[in-house]
């Protein structure tokens, strides 16, 4: 493979930008590809550079490297040219297998605050490979060695952008906590998270509420944040919003893996019969 192919790779991940690598990895009878051909599809679905196959068949390898891309999943497919209608539409006698590996750039997380909470949460994020910022006045190198930037003056809350790639959590101790929600739900960040005991929740989430922000995205809100994993210390508790994160990253249920498949569905049922339970008494 050419140096191009991997300058155009290092490109895409010099400016964060997802793509796919599609690698042909078998062949059965004729095909236009060979084994060990590759391509990169960026996330528009267009073959920047290599090669995977003519017509059809790179057409069905570009349509499913979005889908990884999406899902942040690989996959192995199998195109079957022998076929024109069950298979690729493309009957040339042959069939191959692609890999097909999506490469996406670092999820970012935003911590607002500090303490040792923002401090555990830093080290932890980092070592799950999440791009740390952290926005507080009394941020500092010393306090947060990982963060790859820090943000210490910042009074109209426009220094640090937020996505729908950004993880924000909330531990501003109540400074301003509900402005910093606000911004990080308009931002549709992927992951808003409220460091807060379930009073100053409420009182906050009536806030936005009352300021005409949707139900939907103030449902969206995890506050207090974390998993019950019964934390008692700051270590513990930033344990269970990084536990968190993870499981909505990875579309995980956070749900004991020592359980069985029947005993999963149960204890998801009375899961759901507890969470309508807790809204009615609220």
């Amino acid at each position: 493979m050419s140096g191009d192919f991997y300058s155009q790779a290092a490109q895409f991940m010099s400016v964060g930008k997802a793509f796919a690598v599609a690698t042909v990895v078998r062949v059965e009878g004729s095909s236009s590809a060979r084994r060990g051909s590759k391509g990169i599809i960026d996330c528009e679905g267009k073959l920047v550079i290599g090669w995977v196959g003519g017509g059809c068949a790179e057409s069905a390898v570009k349509s499913e490297a979005l889908k990884c891309i999406e899902t942040g999943r690989p996959q192995l497919i199998t195109l079957d040219m022998r076929d024109e209608q069950l298979g690729v539409g493309m009957p040339c006698g042959g069939k191959m297998e692609v890999f097909i590996e999506p490469v996406l750039p670092q999820p970012e997380l935003l911590i607002v605050g500090h303490g040792r909470i923002a401090e555990t949460l830093s080290a932890l994020g980092h070592i799950m490979g999440f791009d740390i910022t952290v926005n507080d006045p009394g941020a500092d190198s010393a306090s947060f060695p990982n963060a790859s930037r820090l943000v210490s003056e910042d009074f109209d809350l426009t220094e640090t952008p937020i996505s729908p790639k950004t993880f924000v959590v909330i531990a501003t101790q109540h400074k301003r906590d509900h402005l910093w929600l606000r911004k990080a739900l308009e931002g549709n960040a992927a992951y808003v998270a409220l460091v807060a005991s379930r009073h100053r929740a409420r009182l906050v989430l009536d806030y936005l509420a009352a300021a005409g922000v949707p139900s939907q995205k103030i449902g969206s809100v995890r506050a207090p944040a974390g998993l019950n994993l019964g934390a008692a210390t700051p270590e513990e508790i930033a344990l269970s919003i990084v536990c968190e994160m993870v499981a909505i990253r990875r579309g995980g249920n956070a749900t004991p893996l020592s359980l069985k498949e029947s005993d999963l569905e149960t204890t998801i049922h009375i899961a759901d019969a507890v969470i309508r339970h807790c809204e009615v008494e609220e």
